[in-house]
């Protein structure tokens, strides 16, 4: 998984293999893709999970199948030493992060694990983390591990974190609905204390709201900086059933919330989005905090129709 030399087309399906299997079971090739990519062994080779494809053609359903496996226990015993402080590594690449990590340490040795880098390694060994040799980076690689890590922590109980994931479908609701006192108390909640949170600008406050909605990438492929052909919106959500809005989100620190859905506006973002025209929502967050009281922080919304 991290030096696959001439193995590398060898070490799971390829794209155009489940492209091909797609086709030939009417399967949809980019839930496929949202639900089991995301292992990028070279620039040129991207591979998928056999066992993922294979369950999920046999199930005619795309969901997680790593939590019915043996290593689904094993990635709760190596969150659960947390060296180096990994349980907040783990909030970071939920958020969206990519993390630097040295795997040359790792010897395949539970009793020799000394660091947080090797019990990294170990799970990229696994297939729970991607890893960019390029730039000696992990992250998680697809929406069946991200479930899976979700699953991990509520199991655990890690307090704040659990407390937000089982708010992110409320948070979701609230926003298809148009609740906006409740859309800000959710994001507001899930402000926790830990390295992701602490923000003082607007590219920092998209992981923690990408953390908030991450029970939305069971209905939306999320995408940060979505290209707008005048500009970028800060986050897009684009649905996979047209039945959900897609929805346009637009932060702020320290600044008007009306001023962020203004942008949207002003900047015509929702035309790279035109087909969902009216069935839009432009959603506005700004975080407004105190530097002389790192305590305070507050966050406003403001959704509209579009």
């Amino acid at each position: 998984m991290i030096e696959p030399s001439f193995l590398k087309h060898y070490m799971g399906f390829t794209e155009k293999e489940v492209q091909k299997i797609c086709n030939q079971y009417n399967m949809d090739f980019n839930m496929m893709k949202s639900w089991y990519d995301g292992y990028h062994l070279k620039n040129d080779v991207s591979i998928y999970s056999p066992r993922s494809i294979i369950k999920a053609l046999a199930e005619r359903e795309y969901g997680n199948y790593w939590s019915n496996t043996g290593t689904f226990g094993t990635l709760k015993e190596y969150i659960g030493m947390n060296k180096d402080r990994l349980k907040d590594t783990i909030i970071d690449l939920l958020a969206g992060k990519h993390i630097t990590v040295g795997t040359s340490s790792f010897q395949n040795d539970v009793s020799l694990f000394n660091s947080k880098d090797d019990v990294l390694t170990l799970l990229i060994h696994l297939g729970y983390l991607g890893y960019n040799g390029a730039k000696q980076e992990v992250y998680i690689p697809n929406k069946e591990v991200i479930d899976s890590f979700v699953q991990s922590i509520k199991q655990m109980n890690w307090g704040e974190p659990t407390y937000a994931f089982n708010n992110s479908m409320e948070l979701l609701n609230a926003t298809w609905n148009l609740n906006e006192e409740k859309v800000a108390e959710y994001i507001e909640e899930a402000h926790l204390e830990t390295s992701i949170i602490q923000y003082n600008d607007e590219n920092a406050l998209a992981y923690t709201i990408y953390f908030a909605y991450i029970a939305a990438n069971k209905y939306y492929t999320i995408i940060r900086q979505l290209p707008t052909g005048f500009d970028f919106a800060d986050i897009g959500f684009i649905p996979y059933n047209p039945t959900y809005p897609a929805l346009l989100v637009e932060l702020k620190w320290n600044k008007d919330v009306n001023g962020a859905i203004q942008q949207i506006i002003d900047r015509k973002y929702p035309k790279i989005l035109e087909h969902y025209k009216n069935n839009m929502l432009l959603v506005g967050i700004s975080y407004e905090s105190n530097s002389k009281n790192k305590n305070y922080k507050h966050h406003t919304c403001k959704i509209i129709k579009a």
